[in-house]
């Protein structure tokens, strides 16, 4: 009969954690989705004060604003995450045995799109509207594609690189980059006065949501 050590700590499951993980953010996610549907006025309030004052910042601040316009819309933009995503879902298929990890990992970015539009589509939240604006956006303003869009590719790539058991200075350096670019992001569009914070914050917690749902598929289900 197989018996633990006491000094050995109990395993977890990566499904389970991941699962757990999907139900708290999602239950985060639904709470401000409600909130915003409901125009629940001390949300709103916040919304309107940050971001009056990013917008102030922004028009007086134009070398700043045009680096963020640069970042937006081609570094952090939703279409070059996309294509990041693609890229190695190929290097995965090229690899032969991780087919099954590349159609995984195309499959959760369409979900996260997905679900972002539609979201879009059910909400219909107006974006800010400036007499003086600094950038231009289309379509319903919750949640944020470029914050979500963002999260799920980089978290996903970032677990990847974790599962693969990269070294230390890798590892540092991805985690670096992916927490700049989803924080840089965010910060971005409400600095460009085309979203209002909680846009920003809905666009994060659903993605991490995708990603923690991905990562329990992909752990019970990768054969």
């Amino acid at each position: 009969m197989h018996t633990r050590s006491v000094d050995s700590p109990p395993t977890r499951s990566p499904h389970r954690t991941a699962v757990r993980a999907a139900l708290a953010l999602g239950v985060v996610s639904l709470l401000l989705l409600a909130l915003v549907a409901a125009e629940w006025h001390p949300l709103i309030s916040v919304d309107g004060d940050i971001s009056r004052t990013t917008h102030r910042w922004a028009v007086a601040d134009p070398d700043v604003t045009q680096i963020c316009r640069v970042l937006t819309d081609w570094v952090w933009d939703p279409l070059t995450m996309r294509l990041l995503c693609a890229a190695v879902a190929v290097w995965l298929v090229w690899r032969r045995s991780a087919w099954w990890t590349a159609v995984w990992l195309v499959t959760a970015s369409a979900v996260g799109t997905a679900l972002q539009q539609g979201m879009k589509a059910a909400i219909g939240r107006e974006r800010p509207a400036w007499p003086d604006p600094v950038d231009s956006a289309h379509y319903a303003a919750f949640p944020s594609g470029h914050a979500l869009t963002a999260t799920v590719v980089l978290g996903l790539l970032l677990w990847l690189l974790h599962r693969h058991g990269v070294g230390p200075a890798l590892w540092r350096t991805a985690v670096t980059f992916v927490a700049v670019s989803v924080a840089g992001v965010g910060l971005t569009r409400v600095w460009l006065g085309v979203h209002w914070p909680t846009d920003v914050l809905g666009g994060w917690l659903l993605g991490a949501t995708v990603v923690a749902l991905a990562i329990a598929a992909h752990a019970r289900w990768r054969p």
